[in-house]
């Protein structure tokens, strides 16, 4: 659980004091709206006489994570970050690295870079517009360095784990069947990623989370590289690919490298330090694969809503998000027509007033008078909150007439009649088990549109949305 804000304030006084030298006090802290996975603290210090912003990471809670599932930790992701800038990476300096005396949990404490990091605001903001066009050959020579990095001098080599292709896709395919939900487009790009795996690489650095909204934006270009959480050996060709997933374009599809940039600049940037050819057909792999990864992903942000220390209405809201990259997933490999479902009216009920407007009242307090009155985090979440409340609106205008398709597409692909929520784990274990062909008559068709439809609930803002309604035959 998360200390009262007077504990936390006397904890990192304390660590402010403690750790950076000639610090006299802490002035201000906020915990910042950036990082679902982790808690991210803004902290303004006091030394001799000059104000300085500090920057703190710590898992959530101010946990001692003990399982970390085959990731680093954050005491790993400091010593990276310490040694890919001194490799030439842009990275914040990094003060400390927390411990058991500073009682906050695993964490460290980084120098504060002024920059954009969200990564809408990278692909609009107007003091960015110069520099936009250059970024995407930078991040190919930063990917470059990150690639080349020798980790066996500082041991950390021994920290992370190797992990290849085809078992990647089986360590996430698991992690997903272990939230026990059954989303079939998710097995189905699972089983297309396993007939489609590259051949195994000599493993090297890879970040693992290396995109637009993981990086420190400014005039002059990256500023940082952050989130280092992911790291591990494997194919390097994975973290260019996770740059271009269309999840991290942010409505800018017509721009693949990040939103900002094209395939051809990313990898002449790359070449250009690394040497080495890019292979386009395998970044596009990886590309698919970002969506999958993304898909479980953003189910794990609703699992850890469930069970986990940090029951923040955000995690909820990124799980909604699965089906974003669910239908990339379709975009990707099972492209088609779709039929989409027109909203209910709700006008008839008898009730007065009517669910829909009750939840609408709400959802306008939140807009209107919380996001105005507010700044920072509370002000970021009441937006997701009031987002959170259009979920569930158009489900209630939607969901019913979308289940009763579902079902009637599922008793067509399995071939028996019975009820949705049986049927669909029917489907889901056909595909894990293989039993299910990838081509069997009427699956693709049944998935794109149960997909395209969820995401009409979900995010219909969404581009992959707009991608999957407006398929054509005929070549753009």
């Amino acid at each position: 659980m998360n200390a009262p804000q007077g504990e936390l304030e006397a904890k990192l006084t304390a660590l402010v004091k403690a750790r950076v030298p000639g610090c006299q006090g802490l002035t201000h802290f906020e915990r910042l709206s950036a990082g679902a996975s982790q808690e991210t603290y803004a902290l303004l210090v006091e030394t001799a006489g000059e104000a300085v912003k500090l920057c703190l990471r710590r898992a959530p809670g101010g946990e001692n994570v003990d399982d970390l599932e085959g990731r680093p930790g954050l005491r790993v992701e400091a010593q990276l970050i310490k040694l890919a800038g001194e490799a030439g990476v842009p990275e914040p300096k990094i003060l400390h690295i927390l411990d058991e005396d500073d009682d906050l949990g695993d964490g460290f404490l980084m120098e504060w870079l002024d920059g954009e990091t969200l990564g809408a605001r990278v692909l609009r903001a107007e003091h960015l517009a110069e520099v936009r066009p250059k970024l995407a050959h930078q991040c190919g020579e930063i990917l470059a360095r990150i690639h080349q990095l020798d980790l066996s001098a500082s041991g950390l080599d021994r920290s992370l784990q190797v992990v290849q292709p085809a078992e990647l896709i089986d360590l996430n395919w698991e992690r997903y069947q272990e939230f026990e939900t059954p989303q079939p487009m998710i097995d189905y790009a699972a089983r297309w990623l396993k007939e489609h795996v590259p051949p195994p690489v000599t493993p090297l650095l890879t970040h693992g989370d290396f995109r637009n909204g993981n990086l420190i934006i400014a005039e002059e270009g990256v500023r940082a590289v952050l989130d280092w959480e992911l790291a591990h050996l494997g194919d390097p060709m994975r973290d260019l690919g996770h740059l271009c997933t269309n999840s991290w374009r942010f409505g800018q599809t017509d721009l693949p490298v990040g939103g900002f940039g094209a395939y051809e600049d990313l990898f002449a940037g790359y070449e250009s330090v690394s040497g080495q050819p890019v292979d386009a057909e395998r970044v596009k792999f990886w590309v698919v694969f970002g969506s999958f990864w993304w898909s479980i992903g953003c189910l794990g942000m609703a699992d850890h809503f469930r069970n986990g220390p940090d029951k923040s209405i955000e995690r909820a809201a990124i799980g909604r998000r699965s089906s974003e990259c669910q239908v990339d997933c379709v975009n990707l490999i099972i492209p088609g027509p779709v039929d989409l479902i027109e909203p209910a009216d709700l006008s008839g009920s008898l009730d007065m007033p009517r669910a829909d407007e009750l939840i609408t009242g709400v959802r306008d307090y939140l807009r209107n008078d919380v996001m105005t009155e507010t700044q920072g985090r509370i002000s970021f979440m009441a937006r997701v909150a009031s987002n959170a409340l259009d979920i569930v609106l158009r489900e209630t205008a939607i969901g019913p007439a979308a289940h009763d398709r579902e079902l009637k597409g599922l008793e067509r692909v399995l071939g028996k009649k019975g009820d949705l929520e049986i049927l669909r784990w029917d489907l889901v274990r056909a595909l894990r088990s293989g039993d299910m062909p990838l081509d069997e008559p009427g699956l693709a068709d049944h998935l794109r549109q149960t997909v395209v439809q969820q995401v009409a609930i979900d995010q219909p803002k969404y581009s992959g949305f707009k991608t999957a309604v407006n398929w054509s035959e005929e070549p753009v």
